[in-house]
């Protein structure tokens, strides 16, 4: 379970790119893919699509990284964020049961 930032400092090192080559491929800031790699920034959806794409890598699999460090990042200070997540998640559920069922 690695954060999305350092799944893609990863697949920049194996793939035996530089920072700015990446940076510039994919239309941002050196300084702010740096930022992402090292988890200080969280991506945008968009920029994970377009990594995912660059690096040749499944997209969904990079997004639900990007998502999940999303609600992690939101609830990690909460003394109640995990008890929120199972809520959520029950919820979540919910929503996808009822709508198979209108289908």
């Amino acid at each position: 379970m690695l954060a999305i930032g350092t799944l893609l400092r990863n697949l920049r090192i194996k793939n035996g790119l530089l920072l700015r080559q990446v940076a510039a491929e994919i239309e941002i800031d050196q300084a702010l893919l740096s930022k992402i790699e090292r988890c200080d920034r969280i991506p945008s959806k968009e920029q994970v699509i377009r990594l995912a794409r660059y690096y040749k890598v499944d997209e969904d699999e990079l997004v639900v990284a990007f998502l999940s460090d999303k609600l992690v990042y939101e609830v990690r200070d909460e003394e109640l964020g995990l008890q929120a997540m199972q809520v959520a998640e029950q919820k979540i559920n919910y929503i996808i049961k009822n709508r198979n069922e209108k289908l």
